[in-house]
């Protein structure tokens, strides 16, 4: 995918104003594996291009990890697929195993500045493995940070991911974004913390379920952005459904 100019005119001829705007993806790729059980990375890349975005977040990404997705370092394969930079955050490495790996990936049309990735320890090796991958983009003269995760289901080590996702973005600078599978639903007590710091890009009115993919009947993920931000729309992509156990959410937002 091109870069695509990020600025667009707003107002009147006389008023006019040029303004930032942004298509952000997150999508939990269930390491490629469709709902037909095939592993199929081509059919993954064809949804995210279907949605044209600038920026994606994605959840469970095999690194080499295991012949389930053939020891393919599925973020890299995207990226070169799509004509993206990325970065790969691991969540779980198999140190003894030859450093196998899995967890989140950034994929971005614009320069990647710097990334770090930081593993969740509140209970380490008791429950699955989870972590944070931070990054900063560059648009319009000014730094962008992107933070991707897929936090746990157990309710003491959500909250405690929450808060320290929230406390990591809050030292950044007023232009955040902070998505993933939350494995939450709106008006819980986790997701009343994050919108407290920051703004849910989904509209009151619009429901955009995201799991399972076929048939949904929840909202798991979700795309937050700093308050200063003007968000344009928000919803799931369609195109198809079979691709992944999750629906994708994307979000159109001014910054």
């Amino acid at each position: 995918m091109k870069k695509r100019e990020p600025y667009v005119t707003k107002g009147t001829s006389r008023k006019a104003v040029m303004v930032i705007q942004l298509r952000i993806l997150t999508f939990n790729i269930h390491h490629g594996r469709g709902l037909d059980r095939k592993v199929d990375l081509n059919r993954i890349s064809k949804v995210i291009r279907s949605a044209d975005p600038d920026i994606v977040g994605l959840n469970e990404v095999d690194k080499q990890y295991s012949k389930r997705s053939e020891f393919v370092d599925q973020a890299a394969w995207l990226a070169e697929k799509l004509d993206m930079e990325h970065v790969f955050g691991p969540a779980i490495t198999l140190e003894s195993q030859g450093n196998r790996q899995y967890g989140n990936a950034i994929l971005s049309r614009y320069p990647i500045i710097k990334s770090r990735n930081h593993p969740f320890d509140f209970l380490p090796k008791v429950v699955e493995d989870r972590s944070l991958l931070e990054a900063e983009i560059e648009i319009g003269g000014k730094p962008l940070s992107l933070y991707v995760a897929h936090l746990s289901f157990a309710p003491f080590l959500h909250r405690k991911q929450t808060e320290y996702i929230l406390g990591k973005a809050a030292v950044a600078n007023k232009r955040s974004i902070v998505m993933g599978d939350w494995n939450m639903r709106p008006n819980s007590k986790s997701w009343k913390l994050a919108a407290s710091y920051m703004q849910d890009t989904n509209k009151a009115q619009e429901r955009n379920l995201t799991y399972p993919a076929k048939n949904s009947r929840v909202k798991l993920d979700y795309i937050f952005v700093s308050k200063e931000t003007e968000v344009v729309s928000a919803e799931t992509i369609l195109v198809d459904p079979s691709a992944s156990d999750h629906l994708p959410l994307l979000a159109v937002v001014e910054v």
